[in-house]
This record gives C-alpha cells, sequence and structure tokens, in this order.
C-alpha cells in the first residue's frame, strides 16, 4: 500500500505539472499551495481551538475535514465532462488545498471555494488570488448557490447529518445547475441523471458521479 501511495504521489504531481504548464499563469499558485502544506497543514492529528470552535458552529466532526486531494488531471476530466468552460462559475464546498479551483481555471471559468479553517484560508487565499481565485471562511451548507452553474463536493467523508444539509443548501442552486460528487450521487428528489466514471484520487481509484439539479414543477 505504501508503494502504491508513493507511485500515485508521484505521477499526480508528475502530471499535475505538465498541465499547468500549458498555463503558466497557474504554476505559481499551485506551487505556493504545495509550499504551504509543507510549512503547516491544519488537517493534523492537533485539533486546535480554533478548529473546534468551526466544528461547533457548523455541528460537523473531524473527520469530515480530512480527506485526500484531487488531482489535476481528474480534476479537469469530470470538470470538462460536466461541460465546465468560459461563462462557468464553478463552486467548490470544502475546498482544500484548491486544486479543483485551479483545474476550473485552467478552463477559464470562475472559480470560488469555501473552506472551515480561517488559519488555511488566510494561508491559501492569497496564492490563489493571482490566478483569479477567490477562497472564504464559510459553512459550505449555508454557501449561496444561486448564481453557479457548477458545484464540486468530496462528498465521501460526510455524516449523514451534513448530507442532510448540505442537500438542503444544493435546493437553493437554478434548475439545471450540474453538481459532480465524489464516490456516491446526491440521492434525493430533484437530482437527476446519475452517471458516474472512474478516476484516479491520492488515495487510489473512485468514482466521480455527475448529476444535475431539476426540482419537480410544483402543482398548480
Amino acid at each position: 500500500m505504501q508503494l502504491q501511495g508513493t507511485v500515485i504521489a508521484f505521477f499526480v504531481r508528475f502530471t499535475d505539472v505538465l498541465l499547468l504548464l500549458w498555463r503558466p499563469r497557474l504554476l505559481r499558485p499551485y506551487l505556493g499551495l504545495w509550499w504551504q502544506r509543507l510549512v503547516r497543514t491544519p488537517y493534523s492529528a492537533r485539533r486546535t481551538f480554533e478548529m473546534a470552535r468551526a466544528l461547533k458552529a457548523t455541528g460537523q466532526v473531524f473527520r469530515e475535514l480530512v480527506y485526500g486531494e484531487t488531482p489535476m488531471l481528474t480534476a479537469l476530466l469530470f470538470l470538462m465532462r460536466a461541460g465546465v468552460g468560459p461563462g462557468s462559475r464553478v463552486v467548490d464546498l470544502g475546498a482544500g488545498r484548491g486544486r479543483v479551483l485551479i483545474a476550473a481555471r485552467w478552463l477559464k471559468a470562475e472559480a470560488h471555494g469555501v473552506e472551515l479553517i480561517p488559519d488555511h484560508v488566510a494561508r491559501v487565499a492569497p496564492w490563489l488570488e493571482p490566478a483569479g481565485i477567490t477562497l472564504t471562511v464559510g459553512d459550505m451548507t449555508r454557501e449561496p448557490l444561486t448564481d453557479v452553474t457548477h458545484v464540486f463536493t468530496n462528498w465521501v467523508a460526510f455524516t449523514p447529518e451534513t448530507k442532510e444539509r448540505l442537500i438542503t443548501n444544493l435546493r437553493t442552486c437554478r434548475p439545471g445547475t450540474r453538481i459532480v460528487t465524489v464516490t456516491r450521487p446526491i440521492e434525493a428528489e430533484g437530482f437527476v441523471g446519475h452517471t458516474y466514471r472512474w478516476m484516479l484520487f491520492t488515495w487510489g481509484v473512485e468514482k466521480v458521479w455527475l448529476q444535475e439539479y431539476r426540482p419537480t414543477p410544483e402543482a398548480p
């Protein structure tokens, strides 16, 4: 397993850099994210007072904050499959280090992410801003979604309670908004078109689901 992880990590870094050579403006923000990871990661075993306060305010638990990263190649593939391009507005709920946001900018879309831990955002956001990417502190279950075209959320680590709150927020999207999730689809009324592809993540191969929000019209 350790050898597999090393091979995946090398492949991810190599392909990430190759892809970013096509968009040199995005290379510096990407390298900045890795630098911040080396300096300090907020997702360590050390649970700070700041983290405990944020979790209490949102009703989440610590394990929901810790999951693997999305390679640039994977992000580009599922964003292109979802129809992301110029004129799209992509929001990443639980954006982590922002690779999906960088991939959205690679496709010339608007890119915005929300993260729970203020210290993480303070360290990462300045590296993303020169690329036209915004990352803000907030609760993903309350993030405004009325003007987005595409939503990405990892989905794999969330508790049933968090998923319910997130579904409620996703129902504020406009009809036709496309939603990408990892591992499982959103199995709730109004979320249709469940299709998936197997794709590579830092922890291995996983299903990536594409859906649309199509609320049922109310009876007259």
